[in-house]
């Protein structure tokens, strides 16, 4: 049992593309389909699959490298709302990764979302963590 499930997501996903991985699997979570989508929809993967078990089930995630020089889509994954301290932004304050090249996943009361799409709908939340 992990005491902190998304550091444990983002640490699987950071130490398989350094080792160069073509698929890793993680226990799943709904928190964890929600930012695995939302990978998926900005591009940072290249596929991925829920898989249901008896023990809840899996997340299998495809990762993504370019075609030619295999250097991995995914560049830094960094937490940034721990359990020991949790950081929210309303949505005037809301981070711009890497100068908006990157994305925040923010989670607000209309679920998991981008900082991009949370200054448009203005709202504000946790800021669970940055993908550049």
């Amino acid at each position: 049992m992990t005491t902190d499930p998304i550091a444990d997501y983002l640490t699987r996903i950071r130490n398989a593309v350094k080792a160069n991985h073509r698929i890793v699997e993680i226990p799943a979570s709904n928190l964890k389909k929600g930012m695995t989508k939302i990978l998926f929809e900005k591009g940072y993967i290249l596929n991925y699959k829920f898989e249901e078990n008896d023990k809840g089930g899996n997340i299998k995630i495809a990762l993504k490298y370019h075609p030619s020089t295999k250097i991995p889509a995914i560049s830094s994954l960094e937490r940034i709302s721990r359990p020991g301290l949790r950081k929210y932004c309303n949505h005037n304050d809301l981070p711009r990764v890497m100068n908006g090249l990157g994305i925040a996943i923010i989670s607000t009361s209309k679920g998991l979302i981008t900082d991009k799409e949370a200054r448009k709908e203005g709202v504000g939340g946790e800021v669970i963590c940055y993908v550049s």
